[in-house]
């Protein structure tokens, strides 16, 4: 076949017939001599790097920062920075496999690498796995919304306690935020739009960081009644049900750490954005995208360190799986902790429409795959998105439900197996024999996502099963 030089890498031309020339027509700008001749579409390197930056950090960073020192109290400190570490690095390598095989083929679109690498069945495969994944990271975005602004409201309105009102009714707020601020949003056409906001979401989370550092030298362990409606000793007993609650854990292992991997895992997840955004990156080369990308793990990765330590290192054992309702317990007034909970609303609320366009784009691909772009069905497909996601925070009962679950089966898919297996066969055996240290490496990447995705949901649903029977078949 004919290879063409394009963006640096070789693109072959004879890819997938019509359906992977309209994919490298939409995707690949023109660069074959100093004037554009044809400008294919409006994706064409619009968006800056640090834009890119934002936009990808914002993917990273959502509700999985509030699980974090939850997670900490599970493993010990020492054990949580190994596997954050195992897990940033992995998800970076994973970005790396993706963008080369991206490169290799001409394409950026994560549904047409699956396409590409095993016809209809995989394309269907990656659109599934992507919705199901940010139909979950949207829940849980939304879900903190339907648990916080009560809150929120509550205490501007010097309210001890839900009086049940329905402007204090979360599943109303839910709707209301939805149709107000999220489906606007979620209707512009182009992701590098959003930048922005999520800019603007990210200082508000760098807040919420620095809130939690301030209130761990504010904060006594262990707590009296003098500080909150409940003692310190009650909480721990309603979480982990021991008594040394005031030491700081190195490693432990207990039966909650099956959350861990899940968690974190789930915490670093930006894949499916991460072809979107390398779409609408200005001057688009294979080491630019590769650059937004490390340096926006590695800021979610000290965003995420500083957060879980000083938020365990407040609470300890006592750490709720949604770090903010811990503090609720110390004071449910508290103005800094009121704050703290408006920017997390914000920027959590504002990363809503970032995780919604890969979603829509899955959703064309399955359903709409040579349509050109039509209006109608844009604005229908993020609606529709938006209503199923508010009927499932509705009716979901808790938020560590959504981390493990998503966590151990969607997002092990989309950091490992699916880089891993697509790098494997999209890279030609001529570039790299399967037997090469690459494909080697990418084999193994996919095999340790597979043996992660079999044992988080192992322990999960052994963890469910034995809390059904402690607390004899209920909740």
């Amino acid at each position: 076949m004919e290879l063409q030089k394009m963006n640096g890498h070789a693109v072959d031309d004879g890819f997938d017939g019509v359906e992977g020339l309209a994919e490298q027509e939409e995707f690949l700008p023109h660069k074959g001599g100093a004037k554009k001749d044809v400008r294919f579409t409006d994706f064409e390197g619009k968006t800056s790097f640090g834009m890119s930056v934002f936009n990808l950090s914002n993917a990273i960073m959502g509700s999985g920062i509030l699980g974090l020192a939850f997670a900490m109290s599970n493993t010990g400190i020492i054990l949580f920075v190994i596997l954050l570490i195992f897990i940033a690095v992995l998800s970076a390598y994973s970005i790396h496999l993706l963008l080369r095989s991206a490169g290799v083929v001409g394409i950026r679109a994560y549904e047409q690498l699956g396409n590409r690498a095993f016809g209809h069945p995989g394309k269907m495969l990656a659109a599934c796995i992507i919705t199901v994944h940010n139909i979950g990271a949207m829940s849980s975005y939304l879900f903190i919304v339907k648990s916080e602004l009560p809150l929120v409201i509550q205490a501007f309105l010097s309210k001890h306690e839900n009086t049940g009102e329905w402007f204090l009714n979360g599943n109303y707020l839910i709707i209301i935020v939805s149709a107000s601020i999220i489906l606007p949003l979620a209707l512009m056409r182009q992701l590098g739009y959003l930048g922005y906001t999520s800019g603007f979401s990210l200082t508000c989370m760098v807040f919420f960081l620095i809130s939690v550092i301030y209130k761990k030298f504010n904060i006594p362990c262990p707590l009296n009644e003098e500080h909150g409606n409940m003692t310190f000793d009650d909480i721990h007993h309603d979480v982990n049900g021991t008594d040394d609650f005031c030491d700081a854990k190195m490693a432990t292992v207990n039966s909650q750490t099956a959350y861990t991997i899940p968690i974190l895992a789930f915490a670093f997840v930006c894949h499916p954005e991460v072809l979107p955004i390398y779409t609408e990156l200005r001057d688009a080369t294979k080491k630019r995208m590769q650059n937004v990308a490390n340096i926006s793990i590695m800021a979610m990765f000290v965003m995420y360190l500083l957060t879980a330590l000083f938020g365990y290192l407040t609470f300890y054992g006592a750490v709720e799986s949604e770090l903010l309702h811990t503090y609720s317990k110390v004071d449910p007034l508290d103005n800094l902790v009121l704050c703290v909970r408006l920017a997390v609303l914000v920027a959590v609320t504002l990363t809503v429409p970032v995780v919604l366009f890969p979603i829509r784009r899955a959703v064309l691909q399955i359903f709409f795959p040579d349509k050109p772009f039509r209006w109608v069905i844009h604005i229908i497909i993020a609606v529709g998105l938006i209503i199923v996601v508010n009927l499932l925070v509705i009716f979901v009962p808790s938020i560590r439900d959504i981390f493990g679950l998503i966590g151990a089966t969607s997002a092990p898919s989309l950091i490992f197996i699916l880089p891993g297996i697509f790098y494997i066969r999209i890279v030609p055996s001529e570039q790299e024999p399967f037997l090469s240290r690459p494909k080697i490496q990418a084999t193994c990447f996919a095999a340790v996502g597979f043996i992660f995705m079999v044992m988080s949901l192992s322990f999960i649903i052994i963890d469910w099963v034995s809390g059904e029977a402690r607390s004899g078949g209920g909740h």
